[in-house]
Protein backbone atom coordinates (compact mmCIF):
# COMPACT_ATOMS: atom_id res chain seq x y z
CA UNK A 1 0.00 0.00 0.00
CA UNK A 2 1.30 3.30 -0.77
CA UNK A 3 0.25 6.80 1.06
CA UNK A 4 1.78 10.24 -1.17
CA UNK A 5 1.35 13.83 0.11
CA UNK A 6 2.70 17.21 -1.08
CA UNK A 7 5.07 19.22 1.15
CA UNK A 8 3.33 22.58 1.60
CA UNK A 9 6.67 23.80 3.10
CA UNK A 10 8.95 23.77 0.73
CA UNK A 11 13.19 24.94 1.33
CA UNK A 12 16.59 24.24 1.07
CA UNK A 13 17.08 24.96 4.53
CA UNK A 14 14.87 22.45 5.91
CA UNK A 15 15.92 18.74 7.26
CA UNK A 16 13.93 16.47 5.02
CA UNK A 17 15.18 13.33 6.65
CA UNK A 18 13.58 13.96 10.01
CA UNK A 19 10.88 16.36 9.11
CA UNK A 20 8.15 14.82 7.67
CA UNK A 21 5.05 17.55 7.19
CA UNK A 22 2.42 15.17 6.15
CA UNK A 23 3.47 11.07 6.64
CA UNK A 24 2.87 9.50 10.12
CA UNK A 25 4.40 5.67 11.40
CA UNK A 26 1.06 5.33 14.40
CA UNK A 27 2.73 1.60 14.96
CA UNK A 28 4.16 -1.48 13.32
CA UNK A 29 1.17 -2.01 11.06
CA UNK A 30 0.13 1.46 10.52
CA UNK A 31 0.82 4.76 8.85
CA UNK A 32 -0.95 7.93 8.06
CA UNK A 33 -1.20 10.92 6.07
CA UNK A 34 -2.95 13.84 7.19
CA UNK A 35 -4.55 17.05 5.23
CA UNK A 36 -5.87 20.25 7.34
CA UNK A 37 -4.27 21.98 10.24
CA UNK A 38 -1.13 20.33 11.19
CA UNK A 39 -1.59 20.83 15.09
CA UNK A 40 -4.40 19.23 15.12
CA UNK A 41 -3.18 16.48 13.20
CA UNK A 42 -0.43 16.37 15.93
CA UNK A 43 -2.54 15.58 18.80
CA UNK A 44 -4.37 13.26 17.23
CA UNK A 45 -1.56 11.32 15.82
CA UNK A 46 0.15 11.19 19.13
CA UNK A 47 -3.28 9.81 20.97
CA UNK A 48 -3.07 7.61 18.17
CA UNK A 49 0.62 6.42 19.42
CA UNK A 50 -0.74 6.39 23.01
CA UNK A 51 -3.85 4.26 22.83
CA UNK A 52 -1.66 2.00 20.40
CA UNK A 53 0.80 1.52 23.09
CA UNK A 54 -1.90 0.88 25.59
CA UNK A 55 -3.89 -1.75 24.07
CA UNK A 56 -0.32 -3.63 23.30
CA UNK A 57 0.59 -3.39 26.83
CA UNK A 58 -2.99 -4.63 27.68
CA UNK A 59 -3.22 -7.56 25.37
CA UNK A 60 -0.34 -7.96 23.84
CA UNK A 61 -0.61 -7.75 20.22
CA UNK A 62 -1.26 -5.06 18.30
CA UNK A 63 -4.33 -3.22 17.86
CA UNK A 64 -6.75 -3.63 15.28
CA UNK A 65 -6.64 -1.21 12.38
CA UNK A 66 -10.73 -0.06 12.30
CA UNK A 67 -10.23 -0.42 15.81
CA UNK A 68 -7.59 2.54 16.18
CA UNK A 69 -9.61 4.28 13.22
CA UNK A 70 -12.80 4.58 15.71
CA UNK A 71 -10.74 5.41 18.46
CA UNK A 72 -9.91 8.59 16.89
CA UNK A 73 -12.85 9.33 15.05
CA UNK A 74 -15.41 8.55 18.48
CA UNK A 75 -12.81 11.54 19.86
CA UNK A 76 -13.36 13.93 17.14
CA UNK A 77 -16.55 13.22 17.15
CA UNK A 78 -17.06 14.46 20.48
CA UNK A 79 -15.69 18.01 19.91
CA UNK A 80 -18.80 18.18 17.14
CA UNK A 81 -21.55 17.92 19.89
CA UNK A 82 -20.32 20.54 22.74
CA UNK A 83 -20.47 24.80 22.40
CA UNK A 84 -17.51 26.13 22.71
CA UNK A 85 -15.27 23.40 21.28
CA UNK A 86 -13.23 23.38 18.48
CA UNK A 87 -13.61 20.30 16.35
CA UNK A 88 -10.40 19.44 15.13
CA UNK A 89 -9.53 20.27 11.50
CA UNK A 90 -7.98 17.85 9.90
CA UNK A 91 -8.75 14.38 7.48
CA UNK A 92 -6.80 11.37 7.93
CA UNK A 93 -5.97 8.45 5.85
CA UNK A 94 -4.82 5.84 7.59
CA UNK A 95 -2.89 2.53 5.48
CA UNK A 96 -2.52 -0.70 7.88
CA UNK A 97 -2.21 -4.40 8.44
CA UNK A 98 -4.11 -6.49 10.62
CA UNK A 99 -4.40 -10.47 10.63
CA UNK A 100 -8.57 -10.35 10.22
CA UNK A 101 -8.79 -8.29 7.41
CA UNK A 102 -5.41 -7.95 5.71
CA UNK A 103 -4.38 -4.94 4.22
CA UNK A 104 -7.23 -1.80 4.97
CA UNK A 105 -7.13 1.60 3.88
CA UNK A 106 -9.47 4.10 6.19
CA UNK A 107 -10.32 7.34 5.85
CA UNK A 108 -11.45 9.61 8.60
CA UNK A 109 -12.66 13.69 7.88
CA UNK A 110 -13.14 16.71 10.49
CA UNK A 111 -16.84 15.37 11.70
CA UNK A 112 -15.40 11.69 12.96
CA UNK A 113 -17.10 9.89 10.24
CA UNK A 114 -14.94 7.23 8.37
CA UNK A 115 -15.41 5.07 5.58
CA UNK A 116 -12.88 1.85 4.32
CA UNK A 117 -11.84 2.05 0.73
CA UNK A 118 -9.79 0.54 -2.20
CA UNK A 119 -8.06 4.09 -3.04
CA UNK A 120 -8.74 7.68 -2.18
CA UNK A 121 -7.66 11.06 -1.86
CA UNK A 122 -7.77 13.69 0.76
CA UNK A 123 -7.14 17.42 0.79
CA UNK A 124 -7.14 19.74 -2.59
CA UNK A 125 -7.53 19.19 -5.78
CA UNK A 126 -9.41 15.99 -4.37
CA UNK A 127 -12.01 16.13 -6.87
CA UNK A 128 -9.14 15.42 -9.87
CA UNK A 129 -6.97 12.50 -7.60
CA UNK A 130 -10.31 10.70 -7.22
CA UNK A 131 -10.97 11.14 -11.19
CA UNK A 132 -7.30 9.81 -11.80
CA UNK A 133 -7.93 6.98 -9.64
CA UNK A 134 -10.83 6.10 -11.01
CA UNK A 135 -9.67 6.08 -14.27
CA UNK A 136 -6.38 4.18 -13.16
CA UNK A 137 -6.70 2.19 -9.89
CA UNK A 138 -6.79 -1.68 -10.19
CA UNK A 139 -6.98 -4.07 -7.78
CA UNK A 140 -3.62 -6.05 -6.71
CA UNK A 141 -1.60 -3.66 -8.06
CA UNK A 142 2.14 -5.07 -7.50
CA UNK A 143 3.84 -1.81 -5.13
CA UNK A 144 5.93 -0.48 -8.09
CA UNK A 145 3.12 -0.16 -10.37
CA UNK A 146 1.04 1.52 -7.57
CA UNK A 147 3.84 4.03 -6.49
CA UNK A 148 3.58 4.94 -9.95
CA UNK A 149 -0.15 5.67 -10.29
CA UNK A 150 0.69 7.65 -6.86
CA UNK A 151 3.56 9.60 -8.57
CA UNK A 152 1.10 10.18 -11.25
CA UNK A 153 -1.81 11.51 -9.21
CA UNK A 154 0.72 14.02 -7.73
CA UNK A 155 1.73 15.08 -10.90
CA UNK A 156 -1.35 16.45 -11.50
CA UNK A 157 -2.69 17.84 -8.43
CA UNK A 158 -0.27 19.08 -6.81
CA UNK A 159 0.17 23.57 -7.12
CA UNK A 160 3.79 23.15 -7.39
CA UNK A 161 5.30 22.65 -11.42
CA UNK A 162 8.36 21.13 -9.81
CA UNK A 163 8.18 17.24 -8.61
CA UNK A 164 10.84 16.54 -6.23
CA UNK A 165 11.54 14.59 -2.75
CA UNK A 166 11.68 18.67 -1.89
CA UNK A 167 7.77 19.01 -2.75
CA UNK A 168 6.74 15.61 -1.70
CA UNK A 169 6.29 12.71 0.39
CA UNK A 170 5.77 9.00 0.04
CA UNK A 171 5.18 5.97 3.08
CA UNK A 172 4.45 2.46 2.47
CA UNK A 173 3.48 -0.90 3.79
CA UNK A 174 3.67 -4.13 2.77
CA UNK A 175 4.69 -7.81 3.47
CA UNK A 176 8.81 -9.04 2.90
CA UNK A 177 9.71 -12.42 2.03
CA UNK A 178 9.67 -13.89 5.20
CA UNK A 179 5.62 -12.52 5.65
CA UNK A 180 6.71 -9.71 7.97
CA UNK A 181 5.21 -6.53 7.80
CA UNK A 182 7.66 -3.82 6.81
CA UNK A 183 6.12 0.05 7.19
CA UNK A 184 8.72 2.99 5.64
CA UNK A 185 8.57 6.77 5.07
CA UNK A 186 10.43 7.31 2.01
CA UNK A 187 13.82 9.57 2.25
CA UNK A 188 14.34 11.94 0.06
CA UNK A 189 17.16 10.19 -2.37
CA UNK A 190 14.52 7.41 -2.45
CA UNK A 191 11.59 9.50 -3.51
CA UNK A 192 13.80 11.35 -6.54
CA UNK A 193 15.07 7.93 -7.73
CA UNK A 194 11.26 7.57 -7.87
CA UNK A 195 10.41 10.26 -9.67
CA UNK A 196 13.26 10.01 -12.25
CA UNK A 197 12.65 6.50 -12.95
CA UNK A 198 8.58 7.11 -13.60
CA UNK A 199 9.75 9.81 -16.07
CA UNK A 200 7.94 12.48 -14.58
CA UNK A 201 11.04 14.50 -13.02
CA UNK A 202 10.51 18.20 -13.78
CA UNK A 203 13.97 21.02 -13.80
CA UNK A 204 14.46 22.07 -10.28
CA UNK A 205 13.74 25.46 -9.92
CA UNK A 206 15.57 27.60 -6.93
CA UNK A 207 13.46 29.14 -4.03
CA UNK A 208 13.37 32.68 -3.17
Amino acid sequence: MVLAAEKKVASKLLEQDISAEKLYTLNDNMVCAVAGINSDASILINRARYYGQIYRRTYNEEISCEQLVRHLSDLKQGYTQHGGLSPYGVSLLYAGYDDDHEFQLFLSNPSGNYSGWKATSIGSNNSTAQTVLKQEFKENLPLKDAVALAIKVLSKTMDSSTLSSEKVEFATIGKNKDGKIVQKIWSPADIDLLIKESGLAKPQEDDE
